[in-house]
């Protein structure tokens, strides 16, 4: 695992520093988009970086996780976020860009149909993550199965919490439920890139990098991945005991090395 650690505007372009070669590399991508707060600034960079001439034209890509039972038409229903944040902002193709279906009929079949999916466009190269300050990424809240695969979960009162922003403050309007790729789901991506921002993230992100594996932090099951990288700023970074020998290590890094 890579941890970096640098300001916010550093990190996002490291980010889009990677999606960038990735792309250059394999215009035919399949990347994994995350929604929330913590990838806002790498998709307005994507975004600059579009309108310079990188071209999202022959990726896919696949959203993390959806709530159930918002509207079609619900601001933030995630496929909406994800159309404006990034989707319609690039040059995707038309149903290039996938999420879970939280309005089907059957969910745990709508669930294994977005697993089938991703595993047909041959599973994803990049993966694009925030962690909660409980220490979940996707809606894998504590206790899930390190195994689990897309599946219906019912968020925490934690989580409603910190989306109730997202929902005029209102914790009751928040979704009970949603569908989310499981943790097994996202470790099969072939890169993981994670980043978290202020002071609230610390805790978490000591227990992702530095705790044991442990299903009470589920972003820790991330030790276990080839390829992770942890981007984060001076707040979030604040717990980390090694945190002089990750800037050690990355302001030594060679130049030929990406992330």
């Amino acid at each position: 695992m890579e941890v970096v650690i640098a300001p916010a505007d550093q990190l996002a372009r490291l980010a889009a520093d990677a999606v960038e070669a990735l792309l250059r590399g394999k215009p035919d991508a399949v990347l994994g988009l995350a929604t929330g707060s913590s990838p806002l600034k790498v998709y307005d960079e994507l975004v600059r970086r579009h309108e310079a001439g990188l071209s999202f034209a022959r990726a896919r890509a696949f959203m993390l996780d959806e709530y159930v039972g918002l509207p079609a038409e619900h601001p933030e229903r995630y496929r909406n976020v994800i159309e404006k944040e990034i989707a319609s902002r690039v040059d995707f193709e038309p149903g290039a860009v996938e999420g879970p279906d939280g309005l089907a009929d059957d969910l745990v079949a709508a669930c294994a149909a977005y697993e089938a999916a991703i595993a047909d466009a041959g599973g994803v190269d990049l993966q694009i993550l925030g962690i909660g300050t409980d220490g979940h990424i996707a809606f894998n809240e504590p206790g899930s199965s390190l195994a689990s695969r897309t599946r219906i979960k019912t968020l925490t009162r934690q989580t409603r919490e910190d989306n109730a922003r997202f929902f005029g403050g209102s914790v009751d309007d928040v979704p009970r439920h949603c569908l989310t790729q499981g943790l097994a789901t996202i470790m099969s991506a072939r890169h993981l890139v994670l980043l978290a921002t202020g002071k609230a993230k610390a805790e978490a992100v000591h227990q992702l990098v530095e705790g044991p594996v442990s299903a009470m932090w589920p972003a820790s099951v991330m030790q276990l991945h080839p390829h992770a990288t942890v981007l984060v700023d001076d707040a979030a970074a604040s717990r980390l005991q090694l945190a002089d020998y990750y800037r050690e290590t990355f302001e030594d890094k060679p130049d030929w090395q990406g992330l």
